[in-house]
């Protein structure tokens, strides 16, 4: 007795060609990607492109950015791993149109539109706009860190910069020497070994470190040295000694323990709950819809002084994807409130700003068992005294409640829900153009789980 199987015949040629119009189901994010990028304006990636048609012929920047900005949504970043998948996935298939360009093609498109691929975060925002989705009456920021395209152990201070150039001199004259009593002075011969191919590369980074570390000594002088003519100068006008003990000599100040990633030398060390990374401060300002309104990528390793450019981010991109709404009421954690300058200006504005004054749980704890505030404010209260009275009203304690459940699933969800866990490309750029775009394919799920038009 035969079975009953369907026919399972791998050599079976089609009879009439396949549209790739039937390989994904209606409502596949891949569909959705296509609808999203042809109505995105993406006019500034053909700059570079002649109009004439002369020259080899190039991929569409159109077809490019949807299969990048689809990488991103399903936490695929690697070129490598996009050429692979490319002949292999149907809707990276479907996205490309059967093309397939390799990883150096798409790995020099990211590189090459570095600053309009940012471009996509405002494109996908307006989008989100059209839809309804973007409703800015009540925002929270926060940073998360991210790890760099370089290692911890890549750190090095000034005097072990000096001692690894040293290194490097010493073998490559070696190489030379060995090289001479082989070949001949005049004599070419095979090429370096692997470890000195790039040390013209490696000097370069080596040099921008040492800069860089220098450049930072240089300002701690001068501070000190700031510090020390003011002290003189209240002195010689009060006609006495100040009380208190006296600033440090300017080169006391340096810090000889400082260190610069040779890698990375634009990323720094970060202190995380889970210990040290090497890495960038990734910013973000987000509705109660959960959707990125402002993303930014700092090299400081705290958030003290990211209150006020971050909402002059917000403010900027909110007026170039044309939202009208004001916004209402900013929360921002402890993190944003440790500056007295920060406060005192959140004060001033007519935003309702809520900053934590000291660590989540006890921002909790103290709204649970504090008493309200009652009566006028006292005088001579301080920044924060008003900034921790403000939060235990009614009204303050019911909105600072929102915070955790606004921005902090947005990282959950960047980083373990898409596996953005370390930048692809090195440095401060290219860290802010690939946040931008993973804030854009972000904002893009949340558009396409909505199930909400544009049109």
């Amino acid at each position: 007795m035969a079975y009953n199987f369907h026919p399972c015949e791998r050599n079976q040629m089609m009879l009439m060609p396949p549209s790739l119009e039937e390989w994904l189901e209606e409502g596949h994010l891949a569909r959705f990607v296509v609808d999203a990028v042809e109505a995105m304006d993406l006019r500034v990636l053909y700059k570079n492109y002649r109009e004439d048609g002369i020259g080899n012929t190039a991929y569409d920047p159109a077809m490019m950015t949807g299969v990048l900005l689809y990488g991103y949504c399903v936490g695929i970043r690697s070129s490598r791993r996009m050429e692979q998948l490319l002949g292999q996935d149907v809707a990276f298939r479907y996205l490309a149109a059967n093309q397939c360009p390799d990883h150096a093609t798409l790995a020099r498109f990211r590189q090459e539109n570095e600053k309009e691929l940012e471009g996509l975060f405002i494109e996908v925002l307006r989008l989100c706009g059209k839809a309804g989705l973007v409703k800015v009456g009540v925002v929270a920021l926060d940073g998360t860190k991210i790890k760099a395209n370089a290692a911890l152990e890549a750190n090095r201070t000034t005097e072990g910069i000096e001692a690894e150039v040293r290194r490097m001199l010493r073998e490559a004259a070696e190489v030379d020497d060995t090289e001479d009593k082989k070949y001949g002075k005049d004599k070419r011969g095979d090429e370096l070994p692997e470890g000195l191919r790039r040390s013209e590369d490696r000097k370069r980074r080596l040099r921008e470190c040492k800069e860089m570390l220098e450049e930072e000594a240089k300002k701690a002088r001068e501070r000190q040295e700031a510090k020390i003519a003011q002290r003189e100068k209240e002195e010689e006008e009060s006609g006495g000694k100040k009380r208190g003990r006296k600033p440090l000599d300017p080169e006391e100040v340096v810090d000889r323990e400082a260190k610069a990633n040779i890698t990375d030398p634009e990323s720094r060390i970060m202190k995380t709950r889970k210990g040290y990374v090497q890495g960038y401060n990734a910013q973000a300002v987000v509705t109660k819809e959960q959707v990125i309104v402002a993303a930014q990528v700092t090299q400081e390793e705290n958030d003290v002084n990211q209150l006020r450019p971050m909402m002059d981010a917000m403010g900027e991109t909110l007026r170039m994807v044309g939202v009208k709404e004001k916004v209402e009421t900013q929360l921002a954690d402890a993190g944003y409130g440790m500056s007295e300058e920060s406060l005192k200006w959140s004060l001033r504005q007519k935003t309702l700003f809520l900053i934590a004054t000291q660590k989540d749980w006890k921002q909790r704890k103290a709204a649970r068992q504090a008493p309200l505030p009652r009566g006028p404010l006292p005088r001579g209260m301080t920044a924060k005294e008003r900034m921790e009275r403000r939060l235990l009203t009614t009204r303050g304690r019911r909105l600072y409640k929102m915070r955790s459940w606004m921005v902090e699933p947005v990282f959950g969800q960047v980083k373990e829900g898409q596996g953005f866990q370390r930048f692809s490309r090195r440095g401060k750029k290219a860290a802010q153009s690939e946040w931008k775009i993973q804030a854009a394919s972000h904002n893009l799920l949340k558009l396409w789980r909505s199930g909400r038009s544009w049109n």
